[in-house]
Parts: C-alpha cells; structure tokens; sequence
C-alpha cells in the first residue's frame, strides 16, 4: 500500500456497502455522487485492490471488501465513540449519550424516562437506537444499554432495574364481539398475535400449547410494538408488558392471573464508563425511572 488512506475514504466505503450504490452513499454522507465516486476509487488506488463490482443490483462488494468491514466499522465506532466523549468538559454532566434499547421499550415505555432525564439534567444528549440485537458495548457502539438478558461479559457493569411481567391483552372491542377467555383452553377459540421468524419468540410461543402454534396466529410479526398495534386495533390477543397494557383504557388483561413470562431488566455499561458523570447520571435516572415503571414485588 504506497499511498496513506484517508478516513472520509473509509467513509464513503462504508457507505457504499450498506447503501449498495455511490448515489445512496452520497445522499448518506451528504456528497456528491462524483466525490463518492472519486473516494472510492481513490481508496482502491491505495490499497490496490478492488472493492465493489457493478451488476444489476449495483455496486457488490467484493471478498477484499468484506475482509475489510469489520475493521472499518470497528474504526467507526470508536470514532463515534470519541466524539460522544468529547462532547463535555471532565467532570461535567453534560454531552452525548448513545442509549440502545429493545424496539418495544423504545416506543412504549422509554419516553417519559427520557423526560425525567431531561428535567433532571438538561445537557445530557440522547441517541436512542432501537433494537432487540444486543448492540456492542464492548465495541462501545453504544454507551448504554437497556437489556433483558443479564449480561455475562466481565467488562461490563450491569444494575439490575426492574422485573417485569408479561401478560395477554385484547381490546375491549374485540372482546364485546368474541367474548373474554376465562382458561387458557379458552385461548384455542380465539385470534391469536404472535411471532413470525424470532428463534427465542417461537420457542417460548411453543411452551404456551397448542394455541399458540405459528400456523395458528391471524397475525405474525416479530416486531413486538407491532403486535401491541394489533391487538389494540382489534384484530385479537397479544403478549405486552403488563404495566404498558394495564394503562391503556382501550386494553383489558386477560387472564390478569397467569403470567407466561417475566423479563428481567438490566442497565448496562462498559465499565470504562461507569465514572464518566452523565453515564453515571443516565444510568441512575433510568434505574429510578424502572423501579416506578414497575416496584419490586
């Protein structure tokens, strides 16, 4: 390799390889097509190999691309990583923080807890990313994270925050027409929400019986705010958290006393940030935040 390899070089290529063409890579990075073109094959120049080959679906990349993703997308976010830890002063409760959740979290119950965050320190930045894959802390992808797994890597902290209880719900519309189950037998005379593809959804949909079998469900999806969606509009039962279900006026528990599954609740950091203040400051608010969500016991 004769010549130095720029960042922004690295950029583009990134870019190309999750947009698939220059013209995607430049909307991304905010460029135009001809400086997305000009990056790339000045990267390829330096490093003097091919990267992407046209065909009809675009730019595919080749074997020495893929070789060279993880190592970019590694640079990536540690890049991104330095920028967030420089956004404040040392000692300051103050800057950016890249929080990941669960897509269900991230639309039904995270909302207020950010608005708790907010009153209590207003300089405290949010990126929120939503997603059931465990984004990388070890990476530090993100900085802190909301999981429902206890973690088990040793370089990470992790606070327990809350246990919280899964439960059945239908709209009330929905139960008027086809009547309330009163036993989980009940449950084979109704429509069903449930998961499409997840491993540890359909795994846990099977213990449930015959009722819930994939073929079964009126609705599939793995999307869990989806399913909630669903059953809100009518359309049959869903799984939700309890207490996201029991403030809705439009949902009612069925069968309040059976409890298939209880999520335990983790906030989650690498333990190089643990004394960085608006880590700490995150990771504090959202641990109250939790405990009202749902009390102990």
């Amino acid at each position: 390799m004769s010549n130095p390899v720029s960042w922004e070089d690295q950029q583009a290529f990134l870019a190309v390889l999750d947009e698939g063409s220059l013209a995607g890579a430049a909307r991304r990075l905010g460029v135009s097509h001809a400086t997305a073109r000009s990056r790339i094959t000045t990267l390829e120049t330096a490093l003097g190999a091919v990267l992407f080959t046209r065909s009809v679906n675009g730019l595919t990349p080749t074997e020495q691309a893929r070789a060279l993703e993880g190592p970019a997308r590694a640079m990536a976010m540690a890049s991104a990583h330095f920028i967030r830890m420089a956004a404040a002063a040392p000692g300051e409760v103050a800057g950016v923080v890249r929080l990941s959740v669960p897509d269900f979290i991230g639309v039904e119950v995270i909302a207020p807890m950010l608005k708790a965050l907010r009153d209590a320190h207003p300089a405290i930045q949010i990126e929120l990313s939503l997603s059931n894959a465990h984004a990388n802390l070890l990476a530090q992808e993100v900085d802190v994270a909301v999981r429902t797994v206890r973690p088990t890597q040793e370089s990470l902290v992790a606070r327990r925050a809350a246990v919280i209880p899964i439960g059945l719900f239908a709209a009330e519309a929905y139960l008027r027409i086809r009547g309330t189950p009163t036993s989980l037998a009940d449950l084979e005379d109704h429509d069903l929400i449930g998961p499409d593809r997840a491993p540890a959804d359909l795994a846990f949909a099977e213990t449930l019986g015959p009722a819930f079998a994939r073929e079964r469900l009126v609705l599939r999806t793995d999307s869990h705010p989806a399913q909630l969606a669903a059953a809100r509009a009518g359309l049959g039962l869903a799984f939700a958290q309890v207490p996201v279900g029991r403030r809705d006026p439009r949902l009612r528990h069925v069968l309040p006393d059976w409890t298939p599954m209880a999520l335990e609740t983790w906030i989650v950091t690498h333990e190089s940030l643990r004394r960085v203040p608006r880590i700490r400051a995150v990771m504090a608010v959202l641990a109250n935040e939790f405990a009202r969500y749902h009390p102990p016991g």
